[in-house]
């Protein structure tokens, strides 16, 4: 996964999407290679964290592995590593928290969205119920980052149409 201070489609004219979790552990890295997988014609894509993680979590990487995709070189990133480095022009939250503590003013950002997803992190029980939290909340992900379309005005990404 490309970070900040590595070449990317920003220097290729390609608008920066910005995702944003707590602790870029799941959900953000989530969003980030399915949103390069089904859109990286058009954007460049980057996630980081408001708070984040010492690592990507281990069933993140296990339930994105088993769909073929490979978080096991992705690390979180902080928010500050982006904040005035790189010409973000869209901004998408994806967990409440991390709504709460964004900027709401981001310099040179056309849109921000919330699509707030459940933390599969916070999952109970046996590995195999955490697994099933880490699918369903994968899928919802899914969904929402093939249907992204920066134009429609915050808040409408967030339509059961869109993550259901």
């Amino acid at each position: 996964m490309t970070r900040p201070n590595e070449p990317d489609g920003a220097e290729h004219g390609k608008p920066m999407v910005l995702i944003l979790c707590t602790g870029n552990s799941c959900r953000s890295q989530m969003a980030e290679a399915f949103l390069r997988q089904y859109q990286g014609d058009r954007f460049a894509v980057r996630s980081a964290g408001t708070k984040p993680a010492e690592a990507v979590h281990p069933l993140a990487v296990r339930v994105m592995g088993e769909i073929g995709i490979d978080l096991s070189a992705a690390v979180p990133t902080r928010l500050r590593d982006f904040l005035g480095r790189l010409p973000v022009r869209h901004l998408v939250i994806v967990c409440d928290q991390a709504g709460e503590s964004c900027p709401r003013i981001w310099p040179g950002a056309v849109t921000r969205h919330l699509l707030p997803f459940d933390d599969p992190a916070e999952a109970e029980g046996t590995e195999e119920q955490q697994l099933a939290v880490f699918r369903r909340v994968r899928d919802e992900i899914e969904t929402a980052m093939k249907a992204y379309d920066p134009k429609q005005p915050e808040g409408d990404m967030i339509a059961a149409e869109a993550i259901s």
